[in-house]
């Protein structure tokens, strides 16, 4: 028996309203997602959420209903869980694009992460199941908004390196200052490395210690003459 929110035929597949609402209902939630990952500015952001959400639901949809026409009672069988797995197999192709390693820090696999869960929440809109959908969405918002929060309030081992770049003018002599001013933080340095391009010179400085990493970004930045300062933690991935 046919819901009556559906339109079908006989020997026709089904669709209908209830349908385009699951449809919408990933559309919603992968937006969302994808909202939060825009206002972060990263590579994947609004519209590529949007569309694994909504390409997922759509895969899941066909499986479930886009087969009843060629379907036989003991003869053709339909098995919806087969959809649902090439979509696990095709994000993880998507997720690695996003992925890369820039010299000893790996970047991206957060936003990958969110990726293969709005493809799941997706994958659980179009198969009729809008309370996980919901669920999931939630639990991804509490990860994302809360954990970020929490994890720079848990203590530090003093043997975690962190890697902080600062940029500043060339000829300026600063480099004896920010070594100073990272040692007097807390912090010992393991290695520095400086790069000189186009009048400005790139110091790079592994350290570790006890301190927030942000605080000394901080002291850093407020020293005169100097450009830039970013955090890389080469055992983290991007937030």
């Amino acid at each position: 028996m046919i819901d009556a929110s559906t339109t079908a035929t006989a020997g026709s597949n089904i669709e209908g309203w209830q349908q385009i609402g699951e449809l919408a209902l990933a559309f919603g939630l992968s937006a969302v997602i994808g909202l939060e990952r825009e206002i972060k500015q990263k590579s994947a952001g609004l519209r590529t959420h949007t569309l694994v959400g909504v390409g997922a639901a759509l895969f899941m949809l066909v499986s479930k209903y886009g087969f009843t026409d060629v379907l036989e009672a003991n003869r053709v069988i339909l098995d919806p869980s087969r959809m649902a797995a090439q979509i696990v197999s095709g994000i993880g192709f998507l997720g690695a694009g996003i992925i890369f390693v820039r010299q000893d820090s790996v970047r991206g696999l957060t936003t990958a992460a969110s990726i293969w869960v709005t493809a799941a929440i997706g994958a659980a809109a179009g198969a009729g199941l809008p309370i996980l959908a919901v669920v999931g969405t939630a639990i991804y918002g509490l990860v994302a908004l809360a954990f970020t929060a929490v994890s720079h309030r848990l203590p530090r081992s003093s043997y975690a390196e962190s890697v902080v770049r600062v940029r500043y003018p060339d000829g300026k002599g600063m480099l004896r200052q920010l070594l100073s001013i990272t040692t007097a933080s807390g912090f010992a340095i393991d290695e520095t490395t400086t790069k000189v391009e186009d009048g400005s010179v790139e110091l790079m400085m592994h350290v570790h210690g006890r301190s927030s990493p942000h605080d000394l970004i901080s002291r850093l930045v407020d020293s005169a003459g100097v450009d830039n300062v970013r955090l890389d933690d080469p055992n983290a991935v991007d937030d």
